[in-house]
């Protein structure tokens, strides 16, 4: 399990081909799941966060690595 944790609404940033783009987190997943079609292999043990662009509104899963508080 990782130790970086969010909690919805906290603002956080992420890397992606494009640049970097900043976000809230929508919730915690921790369960497989579905989000436009790509399945999310989230669980209790290796959960991920739902993330919505703050720049497009687009909602995405990603890994905790993946993302920093801004």
């Amino acid at each position: 399990m990782t130790d970086k944790t969010f909690k919805a609404g906290d603002t956080v940033k992420w890397d992606h081909s494009q640049g970097t783009t900043t976000g809230k987190v929508v919730r915690k997943l921790t369960r497989p799941t579905t989000t436009k079609s790509h399945k999310v292999a989230a669980s209790r043990d290796n959960p991920e966060y739902l993330v919505e662009s703050g720049k497009t509104g687009a909602r995405a899963a990603h890994k905790p690595s993946e993302l920093k508080k801004a």
